[in-house]
Protein backbone atom coordinates (compact mmCIF):
# COMPACT_ATOMS: atom_id res chain seq x y z
CA UNK A 1 0.00 0.00 0.00
CA UNK A 2 1.30 3.42 -0.92
CA UNK A 3 0.67 6.57 1.11
CA UNK A 4 0.81 10.08 -0.28
CA UNK A 5 1.82 13.14 1.69
CA UNK A 6 -0.52 15.14 -0.53
CA UNK A 7 -3.56 13.80 -2.34
CA UNK A 8 -2.89 13.08 -6.00
CA UNK A 9 -4.17 15.70 -8.41
CA UNK A 10 -6.85 14.72 -10.82
CA UNK A 11 -6.07 17.40 -13.37
CA UNK A 12 -8.56 19.82 -14.79
CA UNK A 13 -12.08 18.76 -13.92
CA UNK A 14 -15.13 19.55 -15.96
CA UNK A 15 -18.08 21.01 -14.06
CA UNK A 16 -20.40 18.34 -12.66
CA UNK A 17 -23.38 17.39 -14.78
CA UNK A 18 -26.72 17.07 -13.07
CA UNK A 19 -29.88 15.55 -14.52
CA UNK A 20 -33.30 16.07 -12.98
CA UNK A 21 -36.79 14.97 -13.95
CA UNK A 22 -40.13 16.64 -13.50
CA UNK A 23 -43.68 15.73 -14.53
CA UNK A 24 -46.54 17.96 -15.63
CA UNK A 25 -50.00 17.68 -17.17
CA UNK A 26 -51.01 19.75 -20.16
CA UNK A 27 -53.37 19.70 -23.13
CA UNK A 28 -52.68 20.61 -26.73
CA UNK A 29 -54.18 20.28 -30.18
CA UNK A 30 -52.78 20.35 -33.67
CA UNK A 31 -54.40 22.54 -36.30
CA UNK A 32 -51.87 22.86 -39.08
CA UNK A 33 -52.14 21.92 -42.74
CA UNK A 34 -51.55 18.19 -42.93
CA UNK A 35 -51.52 17.73 -39.14
CA UNK A 36 -54.84 18.09 -37.36
CA UNK A 37 -55.74 16.52 -34.00
CA UNK A 38 -58.46 17.48 -31.54
CA UNK A 39 -57.59 18.80 -28.11
CA UNK A 40 -56.15 16.09 -25.91
CA UNK A 41 -53.93 15.87 -22.87
CA UNK A 42 -50.76 14.14 -21.79
CA UNK A 43 -48.88 13.38 -18.63
CA UNK A 44 -45.63 14.90 -19.84
CA UNK A 45 -42.23 14.26 -18.34
CA UNK A 46 -39.07 16.28 -18.71
CA UNK A 47 -35.48 15.34 -18.08
CA UNK A 48 -32.83 18.00 -18.35
CA UNK A 49 -29.09 17.86 -17.87
CA UNK A 50 -26.93 20.89 -17.13
CA UNK A 51 -23.34 21.62 -16.20
CA UNK A 52 -23.32 23.07 -12.68
CA UNK A 53 -20.82 25.91 -12.47
CA UNK A 54 -19.10 26.96 -9.23
CA UNK A 55 -21.74 29.49 -8.25
CA UNK A 56 -24.69 27.19 -9.04
CA UNK A 57 -26.36 24.67 -6.76
CA UNK A 58 -28.69 21.74 -7.24
CA UNK A 59 -31.47 23.70 -5.48
CA UNK A 60 -31.05 26.62 -7.91
CA UNK A 61 -31.35 24.19 -10.80
CA UNK A 62 -34.38 22.45 -9.25
CA UNK A 63 -36.10 25.82 -8.78
CA UNK A 64 -35.46 26.75 -12.42
CA UNK A 65 -37.10 23.50 -13.56
CA UNK A 66 -39.98 23.89 -11.10
CA UNK A 67 -40.64 27.46 -12.28
CA UNK A 68 -40.79 26.30 -15.91
CA UNK A 69 -43.18 23.46 -15.01
CA UNK A 70 -45.44 25.78 -12.95
CA UNK A 71 -45.95 27.88 -16.07
CA UNK A 72 -47.19 24.87 -18.05
CA UNK A 73 -48.86 22.54 -15.56
CA UNK A 74 -52.60 22.14 -16.26
CA UNK A 75 -52.61 24.57 -19.17
CA UNK A 76 -53.47 24.43 -22.85
CA UNK A 77 -50.08 24.60 -24.54
CA UNK A 78 -51.52 26.27 -27.64
CA UNK A 79 -52.27 29.34 -25.46
CA UNK A 80 -48.68 29.74 -24.28
CA UNK A 81 -47.23 32.96 -25.76
CA UNK A 82 -43.89 31.18 -26.37
CA UNK A 83 -45.66 28.67 -28.63
CA UNK A 84 -47.79 31.21 -30.50
CA UNK A 85 -47.98 30.19 -34.15
CA UNK A 86 -46.04 26.98 -33.49
CA UNK A 87 -47.19 23.43 -33.34
CA UNK A 88 -46.98 22.55 -29.60
CA UNK A 89 -44.96 19.36 -29.97
CA UNK A 90 -42.51 17.63 -27.66
CA UNK A 91 -39.74 18.96 -29.92
CA UNK A 92 -40.90 22.56 -29.44
CA UNK A 93 -41.14 22.05 -25.66
CA UNK A 94 -37.64 20.54 -25.47
CA UNK A 95 -36.20 23.56 -27.29
CA UNK A 96 -38.14 25.97 -25.07
CA UNK A 97 -36.96 24.20 -21.90
CA UNK A 98 -33.33 24.28 -22.96
CA UNK A 99 -33.53 27.98 -23.84
CA UNK A 100 -35.30 28.74 -20.53
CA UNK A 101 -32.51 27.04 -18.57
CA UNK A 102 -29.88 28.94 -20.53
CA UNK A 103 -31.76 32.20 -19.84
CA UNK A 104 -31.43 31.38 -16.12
CA UNK A 105 -27.65 31.03 -16.54
CA UNK A 106 -27.32 27.26 -16.80
CA UNK A 107 -25.10 25.63 -19.37
CA UNK A 108 -27.59 23.15 -20.79
CA UNK A 109 -26.33 19.87 -22.07
CA UNK A 110 -29.67 18.40 -23.07
CA UNK A 111 -33.40 18.84 -22.54
CA UNK A 112 -35.76 15.93 -23.15
CA UNK A 113 -39.56 15.90 -23.13
CA UNK A 114 -41.66 12.75 -23.01
CA UNK A 115 -45.10 13.09 -24.54
CA UNK A 116 -46.04 9.40 -24.47
CA UNK A 117 -44.46 6.28 -23.00
CA UNK A 118 -42.61 5.57 -26.24
CA UNK A 119 -42.09 9.11 -27.56
CA UNK A 120 -39.30 11.43 -26.38
CA UNK A 121 -37.88 14.52 -28.05
CA UNK A 122 -34.45 15.87 -27.17
CA UNK A 123 -32.75 19.19 -27.79
CA UNK A 124 -29.08 20.03 -27.35
CA UNK A 125 -26.57 22.56 -28.64
CA UNK A 126 -24.31 21.62 -31.47
CA UNK A 127 -20.77 20.99 -30.21
CA UNK A 128 -18.24 23.64 -31.18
Amino acid sequence: MRFFKEPPTLGAMLPPRLSLRRAFVADHFHDLPGFVEARHGHNWELEATVNLEENQTESMYAEALDAWVRGLDYTLLNEQPRLKGRNPTAEALAQWLMEALEDRGFSSVEARIREKANYWAACHRKSA
